[in-house]
């Protein structure tokens, strides 16, 4: 369907396509690039505007620091998270930037016409060539009111025609659209698919295309998920063997204590979006006053417990561990704190954890 650049997986030798392979001898396994997933959230007491100056100054950072590309979610109707536009979001972050990947966590495709998707992505890698991913979910990304404010008429909203829309979106690229799409044809965005659930995973193997798994909220369907892609992947003119990789909840702070002070308003604005109550993300001070009933206080819990916590040697072992397990070909870190400040540092962090590993130097790889 598409092409992506030739990948040559740190510890290998040349390969024609992006692949999941073995390690070097004496290479850990846990060698992996590191990416950033970006919902540019919104903290108590800021704005929008504050949000996404923000993210421009992430951006910046992350790739100074060698990360492997930036991802913006699509969310809507979520006061707390300001990535409501994925494309005109990565037009800004792609120009703020030089050599970084940039592109959509994904574009939710049942929320959009797929010639309207093609011009947007065609659009984008004329002006960043080389460097856009187009990340494509079937998830209209928020509550079923939202989501038909969307779309015009009353039709159904179910993600039943994914496949359809997915085959037109990609004809564009190729020339072969129902109508022509300027500049789509000729252009040629990395596309990924995007999954929660074993349905994304089963289309992007069959279909030959890497996958991303979003782990930080689904992480239950993990393993199941990965292992259903890898099983049913077929070898496509964009890959010769599975890519994989998950997006996962981490945040480092100097020590243990600190970071689970940092981490939980994005529990409590969690669970306030599961009590259909979504909203800013709280400062830690009001996190920390919340009057947790017993059941959200267990839900806060399972929460943190599935993500990456600590300080730098903390979260190390954690994010090892966690690559070791799932075998993905690439960690994508969203990192939710009140303060940029705080995500920024993380970051930082979390690249310095792992700088002796050669985690965020790795070489070229898939997209």
């Amino acid at each position: 369907m598409y092409r992506l650049p030739t990948v040559r997986p740190r510890g290998t030798g040349p390969i024609g396509h992006a692949g999941r392979t073995a390690p070097a001898p004496g290479l850990q396994r846990d060698v992996v690039p590191l990416s950033v997933l970006d919902l540019v959230p919104v903290g108590s007491g800021s704005t929008p505007t504050e949000a996404l100056r923000a993210s421009t100054a992430l951006i910046r950072r992350v790739e100074e620091l060698g990360f492997q590309r930036y991802w913006v979610a699509e969310h809507h109707g979520m006061p707390g998270i300001a990535s409501s536009s994925p494309a005109v979001l990565i037009a800004h972050l792609a120009g703020a930037s030089s050599t970084i990947r940039v592109g959509s966590g994904g574009v939710m495709l049942p929320n959009h016409q797929p010639l309207v998707v093609a011009e947007q992505f065609g659009t984008l890698d004329a002006l960043h060539p080389g460097r856009i991913d187009l990340g494509i979910g079937r998830a209209p990304g928020t509550d079923p009111r939202t989501a038909q404010a969307l779309r015009r008429g009353a039709g159904s909203l179910g993600a039943d025609d994914f496949l359809e829309q997915l085959t037109e979106l990609a004809s564009y690229f190729r020339g072969e659209g129902p109508v022509t799409a300027v500049p789509a044809h000729g252009q040629q965005p990395a596309m990924w698919l995007l999954g929660s659930s074993g349905y994304s995973a089963q289309v992007a193997g069959l279909l030959g295309l890497p996958f991303a798994f979003a782990h930080h909220f689904s992480g239950e369907n993990t393993d199941a998920a990965l292992a259903l892609y890898r099983e049913t992947f077929r070898p496509s003119g964009v890959l010769a063997q599975p890519y994989s990789m998950i997006a996962a909840a981490v945040l480092a702070a100097e020590t243990d204590a600190e970071a689970h002070r940092l981490a939980l308003p994005g529990a409590l604005q969690f669970l306030r979006l599961r009590q259909g109550t979504p909203g800013l993300v709280p400062t830690p001070e009001e996190a920390a006053a919340y009057p947790y009933s017993v059941q959200e206080q267990a839900f806060v819990d399972d929460r943190l417990a599935g993500q990456v916590i600590g300080s730098p040697d903390t979260v190390r072992e954690g994010v090892r561990a966690l690559v070791e397990r799932t075998g993905v070909d690439e960690l994508m870190v969203v990192t939710g704190a009140h303060a940029g400040a705080d995500r920024l540092r993380s970051y930082e962090l979390l690249a310095g954890a792992f700088a002796h590993d050669s985690l965020t130097t790795a070489g070229t790889m898939a997209g």
